[in-house]
């Protein structure tokens, strides 16, 4: 009999009388230099739902036996879609304080180099914050809409596969759960039972790392950045209108400036969990560095009237 290597796998379910189970036949893999022959999975649990029925989405989703994870002792486990909206926010409100507070002080400085008048820094600063702000939110708003536009493409077509593919749909998942170090009986009774829960999920996670339940939202992460920026913005903006003279309205930007960048340094740490010193420092340094270039610039370009 001719081998067809590119043939799909013809499944046979095999009952056996004695033990109730079922055993599926697949045909010698070259890949793997052996058969399946040893997969053995509940009778009633081998059906792959017909394209008639509407493949894995035409279903009854069966329960979770667990709702959520119990953390243990010393740890805190938020659910997915929590903790995951909470470190969005977090992180844009981070980022877009940060860019707030080095981009105006900045352009402060940068004016102050070739301008040190009070009026003439208010209307730096209100213009930097205005300018930065709106650019920021749109930036965010673009980039993540076509993100999240992305994502739903991309969940769309998987949709499609799950209805019309319900087998190969399976055998994917399946190879995904082997490639994790399970073995092909496991990885394939744990693809049937975690499709057979939710198959979208479970192949948008594993498959497409995309959580389906917490796509993108680009309002949030824009109007995040906006106000995020803003805040930041106002620090040296503030500080620079003090009623004292120039040198000491330049020091208390500089000094104010580095300690809520040490701040923002510190919290991103805190976000992604890396070192503290090393995040503290960068951000510190290429603030204040930002801050410098900008006076030099401002002294160079500067003309008196």
């Amino acid at each position: 009999m001719e081998n067809n290597a590119d043939a799909q796998p013809h499944i046979n379910p095999v009952t056996d009388h004695d033990s109730h189970r079922t055993q599926v036949n697949v045909p010698y893999d070259p890949a793997t230099k052996h058969s399946h022959n040893d997969r053995y999975v509940d009778e009633s649990r081998t059906r792959i739902p017909s394209i008639a029925q509407g493949g894995w989405l035409g279903i009854e989703q069966t329960p979770a036996s667990r709702d959520e994870i119990t953390p243990h002792a010393g740890e805190i486990h938020n659910k997915a879609n929590e903790s995951s909206k909470a470190l969005n926010s977090l992180r844009a409100a981070v980022l877009g304080a940060n860019d707030g507070i080095v981009s105006v002080a900045g352009t402060i400085l940068g004016v102050a180099g070739a301008d040190n008048n009070p009026h003439a820094l208010l209307i730096a600063g209100v213009a930097a914050i205005s300018a930065g702000a709106f650019s920021m939110a749109g930036g965010e708003y673009v980039s993540v809409s076509a993100q999240r536009d992305t994502e739903k493409s991309i969940l769309d077509k998987e949709r499609w596969e799950l209805i019309n593919l319900p087998v190969e749909e399976l055998d994917e998942l399946t190879q995904i759960y082997e490639t994790k170090g399970m073995t092909r009986p496991t990885a394939y009774k744990a693809a049937y039972e975690a499709m057979h829960h939710d198959a979208l999920r479970a192949h948008a996670l594993e498959e497409l790392n995309i959580d389906p339940d917490e796509l993108t939202n680009p309002w949030q992460a824009a109007i995040s950045s906006f106000f995020a920026f803003v805040s930041g913005g106002l620090l040296p903006l503030l500080i620079s209108q003090i009623p004292a003279s120039f040198l000491a309205r330049v020091s208390f930007i500089v000094l104010a400036v580095a300690f809520a960048l040490l701040l923002t340094g510190f919290i991103s740490a805190q976000i992604v969990g890396t070192r503290k010193h090393k995040a503290i420092i960068r951000n510190v340094v290429m603030g204040l560095s930002t801050m410098l270039f900008a006076w030099v610039i401002g002294k160079i370009f500067g003309i008196t009237v």
